[in-house]
């Protein structure tokens, strides 16, 4: 039976530039947490982070597009932030984040979505909006990618990979400004440990590395392929905000722009930062998301399919 570990609240207290009411759900044992700020009735933007962060990462960015009118929501994937921690490595797989996440969008009923992913949120994201497409009518990718498993792998993750499985030492918040280009501040440092009071609630964190396809017989393989079929006719706006010092995903902007119909004619930048552009470019990244919403047509809602 899995065992759900629950951060304490006051891992939490008095963490800088965040201080949104939290809001959770039951998505099927672990308990997920969510941020949701902005207009109930405007069209939600689903930012959705990545390994091995938590929806403080888009502190900055929450912010920006709520104010602009735009409903935000950024859920904590199970196993990080304040959402419940299986306990076991094998606990976790890709499947089941998905399904995590499904049950998050349906349960908001969240429909005409822009979705803003980097990381494994990429990886989860553009899985979501090609099996669901209806409810999806944007899409913002940074520094991200849906492998199937064919890919040439960098070494930059080969060598990550093996660190998250194998080392003793996996602390959190280095990891997070080993791979930004500015320096955090011992608070941000601190609100980046918090949801891991222990190494026992890092499980989630050390399975995402190997969860990621890199040979084509991967379980997530074939479906991944799948959902590329449905991006390769994707015709509503993509557009790609890279960074320009990630080794990791360097030029798959330029790959899915040349992959997604849906990319072509987009105002595409690439911003200054590493992995953790939300990090050095949080404010940028905000603000191109925004421009796209306000250069989209006003009725662009109305034009979607309806969700059943």
């Amino acid at each position: 039976m899995t065992e759900y570990l629950r951060t304490p609240d006051s891992c939490f207290d008095k963490l800088p530039n965040y201080a949104f009411t939290p809001n959770y759900l039951d998505v099927g044992g672990p308990r997920m947490h969510y941020v949701d700020e902005g207009p109930a009735s405007a069209d939600p933007i689903l930012m959705l982070h990545g390994e091995p962060t938590w929806s403080y990462l888009y502190r900055h960015m929450i912010p920006i597009c709520s104010a602009a009118g735009h409903r935000v929501i950024a859920p904590d994937l199970i196993g990080f932030g304040k959402s419940d921690k299986p306990s076991k490595i094998e606990d976790y797989s890709y499947q089941t984040h998905l399904d995590w996440l499904l049950k998050l969008i349906e349960h908001l009923d969240l429909k005409n979505i822009t979705l803003v992913c980097q990381d494994w949120g990429s990886l989860l994201g553009l899985r979501l909006a090609a099996e669901h497409e209806a409810r999806f009518k944007a899409i913002v990718v940074g520094n991200g990618m849906l492998p199937t498993g064919e890919e040439k792998i960098p070494k930059a993750f080969k060598l990550w990979k093996a660190f998250a499985l194998n080392s003793p030492w996996f602390p959190i918040s280095k990891i997070i400004e080993f791979g930004s280009f500015k320096s955090l501040s011992k608070d941000e440092r601190r609100a980046y440990d918090a949801p891991f009071p222990s190494k026992a609630f890092k499980a989630g964190s050390r399975a995402f590395p190997a969860l990621v396809p890199t040979t084509p017989n991967n379980v997530a393989s074939a479906a991944n392929k799948q959902a590329w079929t449905i991006l390769e006719q994707w015709q509503k706006p993509f557009l790609t905000t890279f960074s320009n010092g990630d080794p990791i995903t360097k030029g798959g902007d330029h790959y899915m722009q040349s992959k997604v119909p849906g990319a072509q004619g987009m105002p595409h930048v690439t911003l200054k930062g590493g992995h953790f552009l939300q990090e050095d470019s949080g404010t940028e990244f905000a603000m191109a998301v925004n421009q796209l919403l306000d250069d989209m047509p006003e009725k662009q809602s109305t034009k979607l399919k309806a969700v059943p």
